[in-house]
């Protein structure tokens, strides 16, 4: 028996780099799958723990909901180590290269799914904190690994080079807030949320960014 399938929430610390500028982050790397198998969700910092969680687990994907540094500190060692490919969408290469050049990933496309454990993470992409950024859709689940699109309390960052904060409001908007409300939101960074919490603030978003 698999067991039955589940969320798991590995924290790891390190560095985000960008810009010229270094932040102290503590970062959130979930794992989705059974006593089988497991997708992990972003690689960051700490390669030893993201393995220790998996266990004796076949690893299906690793997959990057974006490619700043802290998401994809160790998705090459860990693709190698653990015999899976690293899932990115390629509107983020130029970032991925600052982090990882010449390393090679799986491009990732919107709408696509990724089976693990007897159902399938969909892909959104969801261009505004990233150009590629994307978040996964786990609708049995009820649940939605964000990333650094949506947190509790707004957007994701867009201060910062490759990101824009209209294209980041489009995509939550459209592609995010229409999810059924009870969806959680397991984010990159921080506490979750739920698509019917953050909701009611798009219009306050819209009226901040100008």
């Amino acid at each position: 028996m698999s067991g039955a399938l589940r969320i798991e929430r590995v924290v790891t610390s390190g560095v985000f780099q960008l810009d010229g500028g270094t932040w102290d982050v503590d970062n959130n790397v979930w794992l989705v799958g059974d006593d089988d198998e497991v997708v992990i969700v972003d690689a960051a910092h700490d390669e030893k723990a993201i393995t220790q969680a998996v266990g004796e687990r076949h690893v299906v994907a690793v997959v990057c909901t974006h490619a700043h540094n802290d998401h994809v500190t160790v998705a090459p060692q860990l693709g190698k180590n653990l015999h899976a490919p690293v899932v990115l969408h390629p509107a983020d290469r130029e970032l991925w290269d600052l982090t990882h050049p010449g390393e090679k990933f799986w491009p990732a496309a919107h709408a696509e799914r990724l089976a693990v454990a007897g159902t399938a993470l969909e892909f959104l992409h969801t261009p505004g904190h990233s150009p590629g950024s994307l978040c996964l859709h786990l609708p049995e689940a009820k649940a939605l690994f964000s990333g650094d699109t949506l947190f509790a309390g707004g957007p994701g960052a867009t201060g910062r080079s490759f990101s824009d904060f209209p294209t980041i409001i489009t995509s939550i908007r459209d592609r995010l807030l229409s999810l059924p409300e009870d969806t959680l939101v397991h984010t990159g960074h921080g506490d979750g949320t739920t698509v019917g919490a953050e909701a009611p603030y798009l219009a306050e978003w819209i009226a901040r960014g100008h």
